[in-house]
């Protein structure tokens, strides 16, 4: 079962619930929330961000369970999983109803001829509608449904927070039984030959500094032992000689060591070294090689290159050209979405992923990792059809309290967004929702939350590619530019943000050409935060000694991608988040500026 929705619907709090009640965990154990969410910046962000596999046992019946991504930029990872499962649980939040990613998943779904649950989650929430919730997962069957069997789904309620489901809205539950008892009566067991030569296709890749490279990926058919012949069939069709040192399945957290596996069973091989997501592992005796997995493209581009600025080589363990190379490539054995492509320069390389987040995740993790290197503003990826340029085009939605309808939709004017609907939920709120080029939504998301005061959700996910939609407008005002090289200060912080919002604070160490802060108007202006009180021998004042400083505004990773403009770099260390300007001094940048002007 592959467990799928928008983000937040609550599919990782549910599984919590289905392995807690299946008693996977010892009475006295304590295994918290969120327990798949294992990874760091999982729990940091509250998402989640790779798919992970479990099994429970109910009823002497092994029930393998996906839970996925819900965010737009992480829909590669269900593109890579949902052909593991023969069902799928679809959860429907009472109040937010049907969003984007939800419509993205269920077409996955459909595609896969999956068996679909439709659980409709968060019943428990005051401003739940979940007979409007249901009507409109009705009409998202009826739209994407390829044959009438796609029709037919049972629907359940639940408060997976609470670890309870019933078969009526008017039942609040006990617990998970009726979810289960769902799963066993409605979705069909593996369809597979058992007998056949055997067959699996690796989905998911993992890494043990005993055991080596491990891929996890489900038998498709015939069985797997540690000691038989096989071969690993690459992507490219390249047949090699394989052996398996170790053979796993899965239950609930754990991996356990088994003889055999069989057609159905999801499991973890380790022995070939070089296996990737998509290849195939066969009987050598009939090497056939499975269907590969097909990915969509990205749609944003960075380029990614080494660090160059004056503070380069001070805080990472891997600076070089080399080791960025290395990372960057490595990464594209795991991150299906990801593309990598080497540049005319030894010491750039083009990153294109689904999304900002997509790659604000893997710059955040290589700056965790030590890495150390410089990334360019976020640009869209656009393709030339019948000699018409086109650019991805994104479904947004919008719900804001109706006193902001006015302020999201002139947000959205300039940035090139057509609204295609406009429903009030009858309480006070608002459902708006536009196609927009992605290039218009870059930095939306955190002027639109300060616009709304945070009183306000917005989602995207890829629409499709359409005809260029024209200019837009520049979005961002000015930038404070320090002027030189040194340790910020009080006196020189107190001068500078009497001109806008400044990004650091005493005793940040600054360089020339650092951006510093944002001007309070349109233009970019240099700033001295380094500048110190001259020193006399007159008694100083109470006045002079209590310097009000304004707190510095702290921009996260995310914030700075959205917020940087075509002209700047982002330095991204361990230790740091510096925003820069490609030249840096004022003579390079007005000789800069005055070339862009004659070639216009």
């Amino acid at each position: 079962m592959a467990i799928i929705a928008h983000v937040d619907h609550g599919k990782t709090t549910l599984v919590d619930g289905l392995l807690k009640q299946a008693h996977i965990f010892r009475s006295n154990e304590q295994v918290g929330e969120l327990i798949m969410d294992s990874n760091a910046l999982e729990r940091e962000k509250g998402i989640t961000i790779l798919a992970k596999n479990t099994a429970i046992t109910y009823k002497s019946i092994k029930i393998n369970i996906i839970d996925t991504p819900g965010h737009a930029d992480f829909s590669g990872e269900v593109e890579r999983v949902v052909n593991m499962a023969d069902g799928a649980l679809l959860l429907v939040d009472s109040a937010e109803g049907v969003m984007p990613q939800t419509r993205y998943v269920l077409k996955k779904a459909f595609e896969r001829k999956l068996k679909l649950i439709v659980v409709i989650n968060k019943m428990d929430r005051p401003d739940c509608r979940y007979q409007e919730v249901l009507a409109q997962t009705q009409d998202l069957f009826l739209e994407l449904a390829t044959d009438m069997d796609q029709l037919d789904f049972p629907v359940l309620y639940a408060v997976g927070r609470e670890g309870r489901a019933s078969l009526s809205p008017d039942d609040p539950g006990r617990d998970l039984t009726p979810l289960f008892e769902a799963i066993l009566s409605f979705v069909p067991p593996p369809r597979v030959d058992v007998d056949g030569p055997a067959q699996m296709l690796a989905t998911t890749l993992d890494y043990d500094s005993h055991k080596g490279q491990i891929a996890i990926g489900r038998v498709f058919r015939g069985r797997l032992r540690a000691d038989m012949p096989l071969v690993h069939i690459s992507r490219d069709g390249q047949i090699k000689p394989a052996k398996l040192t170790y053979l796993f399945t899965f239950l609930g957290l754990k991996r356990t060591e088994v003889p055999e596996a069989v057609a159905g069973d999801i499991v973890a091989v380790a022995g070939i070294s070089d296996i990737a997501i998509g290849d195939t592992i066969a009987d050598a005796a009939q090497p056939e090689a499975l269907p590969v997995i097909q990915i969509s493209p990205p749609t944003i581009k960075m380029t990614f290159s080494v660090n160059a600025s004056p503070f380069a080589g001070r805080e990472g363990r891997y600076c070089t050209s080399r080791q960025l190379r290395d990372r960057l490539f490595r990464e594209l054995r795991t991150n299906v979405s990801l593309r990598v492509e080497e540049t005319g320069s030894a010491d750039q390389f083009l990153v294109s992923g689904r999304g900002e987040l997509h790659l604000a995740v893997l710059i955040e993790t290589m700056r965790r990792e030590g890495y150390e290197f410089e990334v360019s503003q976020p640009e869209v990826i656009t393709r030339v059809v019948d000699g018409q340029v086109q650019e991805p085009v994104e479904q947004v939605v919008v719900e804001v309290p109706e006193a902001h309808v006015g302020t999201v939709s002139e947000m959205l004017g300039p940035r090139r967004a057509r609204m295609t609907d406009m429903k009030p939920d009858g309480k006070g709120h608002v459902r708006m929702e536009f196609l927009a080029p992605s290039r218009g939504i870059i930095g939306f998301r955190s002027s639109f939350l300060t616009a709304v005061r945070g009183e306000g959700t917005v989602a995207a996910t890829f629409a499709d590619y359409e005809p260029w939609y024209g200019e837009i407008p520049h979005r961002r005002g000015g930038v404070l530019v320090a002027a030189e090289t040194g340790e910020a200060v009080s006196f020189g912080i107190a001068n500078a943000q009497e001109r806008g919002k400044l990004f650091v604070d005493p005793g940040t160490a600054v360089y020339e050409g650092m951006v510093v802060g944002e001007h309070a108007r349109d233009t970019d202006i240099v700033v001295n935060v380094c500048k110190e009180k001259k020193q006399t021998n007159m008694r100083a004042s109470s006045a002079d000694i209590a310097v009000k400083l304004v707190p510095p505004v702290l921009l996260s990773l995310e914030q700075y991608l959205e917020f940087m403009s075509d002209d700047e770099l982002l330095e991204v260390t361990p230790q740091h988040i510096r925003l820069r300007k490609k030249a840096l001094t004022l003579k390079e940048r007005l000789r800069a500026r005055s070339a862009a002007r004659s070639a216009v």
